[in-house]
């Protein structure tokens, strides 16, 4: 399905975008820490949220 070259480049494709990633985060560690403090509660929010979307969910369908 696909050859070899391309099998390669997707590895370091992905590899490298990784690397990029990780990189630009370390360097704005600062930042995220000072413009998105609360940001967490708000991930709890949704995860609570969907959990209990679940549940209501599951409850009526029985």
């Amino acid at each position: 399905m696909f050859s070899t070259g391309q099998l390669i480049f997707a590895g370091f494709f992905v590899v490298s975008f990784i690397a990029v990633i990780i990189f630009s985060y370390r360097k704005d560690t600062r930042l995220h820490k000072k413009y998105y403090k609360g940001s967490f509660y708000v991930l709890i929010g949704f995860i609570v949220f969907i959990l209990l979307l679940f549940f209501i969910k599951t409850q009526l369908n029985h």
